[in-house]
């Protein structure tokens, strides 16, 4: 969303003067810990938020990031292109930190999102209007006369949404209404936009109080609107003077959050609604300046931005969205912290923020303690009734059971999906509290049935540990030919690369490290064709040739990822890979990102991102030419790789790869006529598994009970109804409730 009003953006700019505001409307200034106790500060923040980066750094200023639904994309807007000084929406690859622009690079851009299936990008832009190419010279000519605007947006009511289609690189014009449309966002399940819009102000007269806020600020006329993903059926969902912008749905897709200002765009405070435009909650009534919410993907609480603080100090606070208990205060920073969002994993968080070398808004990330969030906000309960003996999970199954009918009906399958799928349970994520929700439910819900424990102990659970991320430990070097390079600067290991020592050896290049086989048009590539790599470093460009077809482009993609490249590298016996981006590159960040959220190594060798100054000196103390060799590499030419003479390399590798604990859910079923009854045809279960015989007495009731079994898996189910095989042998089986 832009910032609200004629005063929220400029915390984007250190050059800010903030005399003209002076006598605005009083702020809440509570004495802050910020100035008074700076190190005290920092720990509180640091309660919330760690391992804190900066994750862009180029251009006049950046920000507004947001996520693909499975975290490995970022889109954000940027000024950050010479010949246009206005936002362009950018795309980041999170893995290797490449980025590239998918706006047309005309008139000003707003307020990205990516479409869960990955597949497109909403933003809002002004690239249409035939005045954009003036509008941009006009503002190129008033900066370089050395003068500077107070930064502020002005809401053209010329922006419309647009969809970009990331495979064909089309743009899809979404709205065509005179005013601002802008601040959009996809549902959950993408068949819905939410956004902000003052069209209203342009198609209808009005009154004499509207036209003056309308004169004083555009903003004032702006309400929240959603359309279907296509832009059909347009519906309006507030009607109130003063700014409501920036929505965003729930997780489940059920509510939408917004920030709605006051008539004269003094204060602001956090509201959310129904979807279907009902159910207004007011969740803040702070008097300030609070505006950019988001939802954690739990659910359970919204993080969002305010002033509270003092006019020139904005920081992230937290709120639970049931609207219960006060604020909580996340930051702790002097400057601008504002525009958070959480990652789909619930795990991290991103940000806009002033806190750069040059006090320059840039996008950082860190991660998230939500059980400290939670615990903040008065959400956590005691952790064995979470766990094992919440009334609500056990009374829930109960009820589910009881009301399930023999056939085991749509309906019956709704409850399930509702209880499991509700907001308090937060997706479930693995070794979470609503993982252990979840698998208290099933539990009670088998136990229901007539089921008994089979876990560990006696009890319902089996535990299993997890990958939860991965951080760069103590003792990592690389060595070039007798000289150290620098961690972070110079080289970086990638995440998924092997732990552990690699002693020097020499270095051979095998230019792009493609082996791909060929299709239809399109020749086999093999940059390892008669090269020796075993036991020796491999030194290969990042990416693909730059200046290939685009089918070539496409048929090479699946094959040219870093990992992809360092499997192939492992097979041909490779001691270690080093990727370098090359002076041809276009990518922004020479090094590939450390990503933290991986936490398994994919490789048994050393695979390390090197910067193109260390790969020259490499090639040049071969007698060879860093980018003569890609410029001849970069028309898809193969090329027959080389050893690298009089070149050594050795690594230290170290990462801590973290672990966290999850559970399945194991019950054991008595069979036999016995107990046969509380065993109902159509109940869900995940697997079955055998258990041996412990008596011949009960031969001829498991004969029975086999026959009965083999009716069944002959029997065909009703369409749509879930088929129950049931193997016993012997005394029971054993329902393993997989992981849900």
């Amino acid at each position: 969303m832009p910032f609200a009003g004629f005063v929220l953006a400029c915390w984007l700019v250190s050059s800010l003067s903030l005399a003209p505001f002076a006598d605005s409307r009083a702020v809440a200034q509570e004495a802050d810990i910020v100035s008074s106790d700076p190190e005290a500060a920092k720990l509180l923040e640091q309660a919330w938020i760690d391992d804190v980066r900066q994750v862009t750094f180029g251009g006049l200023r950046a920000g507004e990031g947001y996520f693909s639904r499975d975290g490995g994309r970022m889109v954000f807007q940027s000024e950050r292109d010479p010949a246009n000084p206005f936002y362009q929406i950018h795309l980041m690859d999170m893995e290797t930190g490449d980025i590239r622009r998918i706006s047309p690079g005309s008139g000003k851009t707003t307020c990205a999102w990516i479409h869960p299936d990955g597949d497109r990008v909403l933003f809002a832009s002004t690239h249409h209007d035939p005045k954009s190419a003036d509008l941009q010279r006009q503002e190129l000519e008033f900066r370089a006369s050395g003068q500077q605007r107070r930064y502020a947006w002005d809401y053209d009511p010329e922006f419309e949404l647009y969809e970009y289609d990331l495979t064909t690189q089309e743009y899809r014009r979404l709205t065509d209404a005179r005013g601002y449309d802008a601040e959009g966002s996809y549902s959950p399940d993408g068949k819905t936009i939410l956004f902000a819009s003052n069209r209203a102000a342009y198609d209808r007269e009005l009154t004499e109080r509207e036209q003056t806020l309308m004169e004083i600020d555009p903003a004032s006329m702006i309400d929240i609107y959603k359309m279907n993903a296509d832009g059909t059926d347009v519906v309006r969902l507030t009607d109130t003077l003063g700014y409501d912008g920036g929505p965003f749905f729930s997780p489940d897709g059920s509510r939408f959050c917004w920030r709605r200002f006051s008539e004269d765009g003094a204060t602001a405070e956090i509201f959310t609604m129904s979807i279907d435009g009902g159910e207004a909650k007011q969740l803040t009534r702070l008097g300030a300046m609070s505006w950019a919410p988001f939802y954690h993907p739990s659910g359970e609480y919204l993080i969002f931005t305010t002033n509270r603080h003092g006019f020139a100090n904005f920081e992230l606070y937290v709120v639970r969205a049931d609207g219960e208990g006060e604020p909580v205060r996340v930051t702790h920073t002097d400057g601008f912290d504002g525009l958070p969002v959480f990652l789909p994993d619930g795990q991290r968080i991103a940000w806009t923020t002033t806190r750069t070398a040059g006090g320059r808004s840039q996008i950082f990330m860190g991660s998230w303690d939500h059980a400290h969030a939670r615990q903040q906000l008065g959400l956590d309960r005691d952790a064995e009734e979470l766990s094992d003996e919440n009334p609500e999970d056990r009374l829930a199954a109960i009820a589910a059971a009881e009301s399930a009918s023999p056939e085991f009906t749509p309906a019956d399958i709704g409850r399930h999906v509702d209880y499991l799928t509700r907001p308090e349970l937060g997706g479930r994520l693995t070794g979470t509290e609503g993982e252990r929700r979840a698998t208290a439910y099933v539990a009670a819900y088998l136990e229901s049935l007539g089921f008994e424990p089979a876990g560990v102990d006696g009890s319902w659970y089996q535990p299993f540990e997890f990958p939860a991320g991965a951080v760069l430990d103590e003792g990592n070097r690389l060595v070039i030919s007798d000289a150290e390079a620098e961690l972070d600067q110079a080289w970086r290991p990638l995440s998924f690369s092997g732990d552990g020592d690699f002693e020097a050896a020499p270095v051979v290049f095998a230019g792009y490290g493609l082996v791909a086989p060929a299709a239809e048009g399109i020749e086999a590539y093999d940059s390892y064709a008669d090269l020796d790599v075993k036991d020796k470093w491999v030194l290969v460009f990042r990416d693909m040739p730059q200046e290939i077809k685009p089918e070539l482009r496409q048929h090479w993609a699946r094959y040219s990822s870093p990992r992809r490249k360092a499997s192939v590298a492992r097979d041909a016996g490779a001691r270690g890979i080093l990727f370098v981006a090359g002076p041809t590159s276009q990518v922004t960040n020479q090094l590939i990102r450390f990503d933290r959220d991986a936490s398994q190594a994919g490789v048994s060798m050393a695979v390390i991102s090197i910067d193109n100054e260390s790969a020259a000196k490499i090639m040049a103390a071969a007698g060879k030419s860093l980018l003569a060799e890609q410029q001849a590499l970069d028309h898809g030419e193969a090329a027959t790789g080389y050893p690298l003479a009089d070149v050594t390399v050795s690594a230290n590798v170290r990462i801590e790869r973290k672990t966290g604990t999850g559970r399945n859910v194991l019950a054991r079923l008595r069979t036999g006529r016995a107990a046969a009854e509380p065993a109902k045809a159509g109940k869900p279960t995940e697997s079955v598994e055998k258990q041996p015989a412990d008596a011949d007495a009960d031969a001829e009731a498991d004969a029975e009970a086999d026959a009965e079994a083999d009716a069944d898996a002959e029997s065909p189910a009703a369409e749509g109804e879930p088929v129950v095989v049931k193997r016993p042998v012997g005394r029971a089986m054993v329902i393993v409730g997989a992981h849900v």
